[in-house]
């Protein structure tokens, strides 16, 4: 790491991390954490089960770092471990497991975002039924499209960092989730006509 820079870049990080300093590998999952997990949801539907492979991929991560190619964005080959992740656990399963219970404000469900506590009842119930009409939405949607909407909107990927991990060329990407988005608007152009 630089002096010069207060901020080290992934790369930085990962070379220091090789260098012995592991420490640095917890700065990577600080950044990391928030959008991986929320991506993680998305794929998968449970909360718990997205940490749990989050925590497998930062092991793996972790494992593979002499493999990271620094000519390629961290990002990009951190989200493309965890989509194979995420695959992978969609074909182990057997069984569909649904939580018998609705999340409530307090728990953990996966990184929803709720309005304050000063808003009025009605606006905080409308704010609930669209998320809960956009996730009925977007699961929905075919799998090809559905994995690019996460990507790029949970997993805040860039175009060109999709592109990457899907090894997919850069207009099909913006071709893809284009449709998508068109999809979902049809399908909730009802809803949110009231």
């Amino acid at each position: 790491m630089t002096t010069e820079s207060p901020t080290p870049t992934d790369a930085e990080l990962v070379a220091e991390i090789l260098k012995g300093r592991q420490e640095c590998f917890g700065e990577l999952v600080k950044r990391y954490q928030r959008p991986l997990v929320n991506y993680l949801y998305r794929m998968l539907r449970y909360s718990e089960e997205a940490h749990d492979v989050a925590q497998e991929v930062f092991i793996k991560i972790y494992r593979a770092l002499d493999r990271y190619d620094p000519q390629y964005k961290f990002s990009t080959w951190l989200f493309r471990i965890a989509q194979n992740a995420a695959i992978d656990r969609i074909r182990k399963r057997r069984l569909r497991l649904v939580s018998m219970d609705r999340p409530t404000e307090d728990s953990d469900d996966g990184g929803w975002e709720f309005p304050s506590d000063d808003a009025d009842p009605y606006s905080h119930s409308r704010n609930r039924e669209r998320r809960d009409a956009i996730q009925q939405a977007i699961d929905g949607l075919p799998w090809e499209y559905r994995e690019l909407i996460v990507m790029r909107h949970y997993g805040e990927l860039s175009y060109q960092e999709i592109a990457q991990a899907k090894e997919m060329p850069l207009g099909t990407v913006k071709n893809k989730l284009f449709r998508g988005r068109q999809m979902l608007k049809e399908t909730l152009a009802d809803y949110l006509t009231d």
